[in-house]
């Protein structure tokens, strides 16, 4: 069986409490709201990773002010040819502040909307479980930058 690791960068932007996400269409063309961010581009460093991939998103700027935590996820995914893939994803969470840019959805990426929601209405939403996971971290600050979380992801 084929094994393939992916390293991916996000933020939590929180303000007025409100939660930024963005709008990820699977490929089923179900969309679930996600943290914004992403794939780690071989050579980058996750930290800048994190600023390209929110701004590629939402259009905003931002300036990393925390790192929250680190998640990973095992599992064995369908691929090509519907040959199982080994797949173990490890998600870097970081804190962030907006300090620039304008809200747009992106163009031409894996996105096709960003929005701010009221936290109140965040369990609401149909979204991916790194939401869940992400406002974990946010919220508990673990020393050790894990948690887990119901819903998974």
């Amino acid at each position: 069986m084929r094994k393939k690791l992916r390293v991916a960068a996000y933020a939590i932007c929180v303000r007025e409490d409100q939660l930024l996400l963005a709008r990820w269409v699977g490929d089923d063309g179900r969309p679930e709201w996600t943290l914004p961010g992403g794939g780690m581009e071989h050579g980058e460093d996750p930290y800048d990773t994190v600023l390209r991939e929110v701004e590629e998103e939402t259009g905003y700027h931002v300036e990393i002010t925390g790192l929250l935590g680190v998640n990973s996820r095992h599992h064995v995914l369908r691929g090509r040819f519907g040959r199982p893939v080994d797949h173990q994803g490890v998600r870097l969470v970081y804190e962030a502040r907006v300090t620039g840019g304008e809200l747009r959805p992106e163009v031409g990426g894996s996105t096709d909307m960003a929005a701010w929601h009221p936290l109140a209405e965040v369990p609401a939403l149909n979204r991916v479980g790194l939401v869940d996971v992400g406002l974990a971290l946010w919220r508990e600050r673990p020393v050790t930058g894990r948690v887990t979380v119901a819903k998974g992801d």
